[in-house]
């Protein structure tokens, strides 16, 4: 696939540009890494007031302000109790469509279980966005969170009366009401044919409204080794301006006043997102607290090679959205982060979808539409005689490469123009040898080289275009590939997962014997035999390194393009244009009789 050798230019300047172009390979690698880290600072976040510590779950929560920590009094000394509303018994009620299948207890009013029927677990059964281990722990999804610990742990272990049991077809609506007297509680969901619900709280203490939110608070089910609570983040809207937070910004206890145009939670490939009605008056809670799973993991062996004793401790991050107008009205996504279903759903401003949910880093632009065309391949193309994503990107693989290789044949054709010329060049070399590096006099040798390339119709960095177009697509898809939930569980022949590093390491030893070929094969006259030693042993070992423990989708899509280079190399050495390249180099390498051998391209 990518060319990082630029066959191209001679001498000093052959040097120069190889060294550039491995720098900014390193430098564009490593970036990569530190703008994960760094592409979105912790940014002040307005609250009523923080925590002194982070909280271990929704109920140890703090309160923003001593005035909204306490129960609203009687709006009269003569307010009447209002009658008991408690259920005696838990119950369940099933709500389903084609895309999911939520089970809410009567305990809470609050989820259990929330199956997404077109996407698998680790065991291949319908995947369970309710991290049950994190919701023991923190609280189920769809719970209540106020401002005093006791009433919240209160409204979320009480019985609710819920308006229907057993099964429920969406479209749907399904209410949980609940009451002891003094506090009333109405809990309302509206389902239909989307991933969306709507749910409408209400919470009032002897008449008086209570600041309820609705809350996410234990990250998602497919979390189920220490490594994937890696993507956890927490993901905002608000003023047109996207922020997706580490864990390692967020403090517990946080308070956001709005306006948000949407917030919530997500991992690397599902998300649980609310869009307030109004997005002016929505205010966040921010949840974070830490969880255990040491026994997890080593009880489903996720964990090999992992302490025998000891904690292993993960963030979990979590969300809750109310109004200030104590009234929740919201919008709930819980499902993938695909493209396809995300730019589909929009905020109370139509201008405003979830699209940007899905980031895919510093190239992201590139990676969008790169996976789009992947997305068209396998639609089109793929799915109606294999349905492999492999495939697609075995396909899409070859389509950039034969787009790209015009550009190869250029490189080849000003290669040799530089070659026909480096007679001359060494000649004006020679001539300013004898003056230092800082001497004025080497501007003048610049400016002939210059003046004798132009004249004869020589771009010193023709060779470098194929490469400078190759790397931001490598470095595209080494953004995207891990985040397409598209590509998670997709097998091909040996590879399980093409979002996951292959496990027998096959692809990058192909890898990095292919990226050795693809320098041998392309003639490279005239470079320093140490530079071009360096670049044909060092740049396979960087992109085995690159690959060895990353998703197989991109070692597949280099390890093709290295195999489609050194044909179309190995074809082009043939032609007149590659012939008279190798009798030219013959000559150079006759003249410098006891230097040191380069290495030539093959016949």
């Amino acid at each position: 696939m990518a060319e990082f050798k630029n066959p191209g230019q001679q001498g000093g300047q052959d040097n120069k540009s190889l060294l550039v172009m491995m720098l900014v390979m390193v430098t564009v690698f490593f970036g990569l890494q530190f703008y994960k880290s760094k592409t979105n600072p912790q940014t002040a976040l307005p609250s009523a007031a923080q925590t002194s510590g982070q909280a271990s779950s929704q109920s140890t929560q703090t309160a923003p302000s001593p005035a909204t920590a306490q129960l609203p009094a009687a709006t009269t000394s003569s307010a009447s109790a209002a009658p008991v509303v408690q259920a005696t018994a838990d119950a369940t009620t099933i709500v389903e469509n084609e895309l999911y299948r939520i089970e809410f207890s009567n305990r809470g009013g609050q989820v259990t279980s929330w199956l997404l029927k077109r996407f698998k677990d680790s065991d291949g059964k319908p995947l369970n966005l309710v991290h049950t281990q994190a919701a023991e722990q923190f609280g189920y999804p769809l719970s209540l969170y106020t401002y005093d610990a006791g009433l919240t742990s209160t409204l979320n272990k009480a019985l609710y009366v819920p308006s229907a049991t057993g099964n429920l077809a969406a479209p749907a609506t399904l209410t949980f009401n609940y009451s002891d007297g003094s506090t009333q509680v109405t809990k309302t969901f509206a389902f239909d044919e989307t991933y969306v619900l709507h749910a409408d709280v209400v919470v009032t203490h002897n008449g008086a409204p209570v600041r309820t939110l609705i809350s996410w608070p234990g990250g998602f089910g497919d979390q189920d080794n220490a490594q994937a609570y890696g993507g956890a983040q927490l993901d905002t809207m608000r003023d047109s301006k996207v922020d997706h937070l580490a864990p390692k910004k967020i403090s517990g206890g946080e308070t956001l006043n709005g306006p948000f145009d949407w917030a919530g939670v997500s991992d690397m490939y599902f998300a649980a997102v609310f869009l307030p009605d109004s997005a002016d008056s929505a205010t966040v809670a921010v949840l974070h607290g830490d969880l255990d799973v040491a026994k997890t993991i080593r009880r489903t062996g996720l964990g090999a090679g992992s302490p025998s004793k000891g904690a292993i401790l993960v963030p979990i991050l979590g969300v809750a959205v109310g109004d200030t107008s104590s009234h929740t009205r919201t919008r709930i996504y819980a499902g993938p982060k695909a493209i396809s279903v995300l730019k589909a759903i929009h905020a109370t401003n139509p201008r405003v979808s979830l699209e940007p949910l899905l980031e895919f880093g510093f190239f992201g632009y590139i990676g969008k539409y790169l996976f789009l065309a992947l997305q068209f391949i396998h639609a089109h193309l793929v799915a109606s005689w294999s349905g492999s994503w492999g495939w697609a990107i075995v396909i899409l693989t070859v389509a950039i490469n034969l787009l790209i290789l015009p550009l190869r044949v250029k490189t080849m054709q000003s290669g040799l123009k530089m070659q026909r010329i480096q007679p001359q060049m060494d000649a004006i070399k020679e001539k300013y040898k004898k003056y230092k590096v800082t001497d004025p006099k080497r501007n003048e040798m610049n400016a002939e080289i210059v003046k004798l390339q132009k004249d004869n119709g020589v771009n010193m960095f023709g060779g470098c275009i194929p490469t400078l177009i190759q790397m931001p697509l490598l470095f595209a898809f080494f953004g995207m590939l891990p985040k397409v939930v598209e590509l998670r569980h997709a097998h091909w022949f040996w590879l399980p997962d093409l979002t996951a590093a292959d496990p027998y390491h096959i692809l990058p030893i192909v890898m990095v014997i292919s990226q050795f070929l693809v320098q041998f094969y392309t003639p490279s006259p005239g470079v320093d035999p140490q530079q071009q030693k360096m670049m044909a042993f060092m740049m396979p070992a960087f992109s085995g390194y690159m690959t060895w423990n990353y998703a197989s989708g991109l070692a597949l899509y280099w390890s093709v393009g290295n195999l489609i280079g050194i044909a179309q190399q190995a074809i082009m050495n043939r032609t007149s244009l590659g012939r008279e390249m190798r009798e030219i180099a013959a000559k150079r390498a006759r003249r410098k009789a006891g230097t040191a051998a380069t290495i030539q391209g093959r016949r």
